[in-house]
């Protein structure tokens, strides 16, 4: 049984947003209260805690509410960071968390910032769910995001010899860009974005975390999300 005085995850599998979260909490070896919901059926129990109705949304024990995937990775990872994934330069982390931002857009309480990569991925993906969207438009304003990233991949990861914060942060969104249409993806001139989205895709804190869940209701008892225990990166 999993002790009630460990964090309450509600979660969504196949969001980018929620995957990062889950990642964040699997590289800290932290244990959690995993709630698995449906986006159609919002629990009651988590639109109190968020009115916002988006996942993730982490309830701590004190009562504390993080409402943003990327808080939650740094509240889990100022908790323990075993990997290292975290920059210890106050300069580094400023810069890394500056180009998680032109990805994700920020604020996942609203709709992506103009100009994000988000934004404009949200625009190709669904575009026919966006007035005025251009599928082949938006996938070229997004794919310049990309091409920058390309040339800092060279050294294997976003910030060096060793995946951080932006390497897990970043790379759920890539996934998902690259998934819309993956045979124009693969065929792109991005040799170094391509081998570390397969990194990824394979490394164990995105294997681990995928594994599906049933759909948490009212009264049931929660999931819990794999803990590493041993080094992975």
């Amino acid at each position: 049984m999993i002790p009630d005085d460990q964090p309450i995850l509600y979660s969504f599998r196949r969001c980018p947003f929620a995957m990062r979260a889950r990642v964040g909490i699997y590289l800290a070896g932290i244990e959690v209260r995993l709630r698995e919901v449906l986006l159609r059926a919002k629990p009651a129990e988590m639109l109190e805690a968020s009115p916002k109705g988006t996942v993730p949304v982490m309830v701590l024990p004190d009562g504390q509410v993080l409402e943003e995937s990327l808080d939650i990775m740094l509240w889990a990872l100022e908790q323990s960071d075993p990997e290292g994934v975290l920059p210890k330069e106050a300069r580094a982390r400023d810069e890394m968390l500056s180009l998680i931002n032109r990805f994700d857009g920020v604020n996942e309480t609203t709709k992506p910032r103009v100009g994000s990569f988000k934004y404009h991925l949200d625009r190709y993906k669904y575009a026919t769910r966006h007035e005025g969207a251009k599928a082949e438009i938006e996938r070229a304003a997004a794919l310049i995001y990309l091409k920058e990233l390309e040339p800092r991949l060279e050294t294997g990861f976003v910030a060096g010899a060793r995946p951080g914060l932006a390497d897990f942060a970043i790379a759920p969104f890539v996934r998902q860009f690259a998934n819309t249409d993956r045979v124009w993806f693969d065929n792109q001139p991005l040799p170094q974005l391509q081998d570390w989205l397969t990194w990824f895709l394979a490394s164990d804190p995105f294997t681990a975390i995928m594994e599906k869940y049933p759909q948490w209701r009212t009264g049931e008892p929660e999931q819990r999300l794999p803990v590493k225990e041993s080094p992975i990166l």
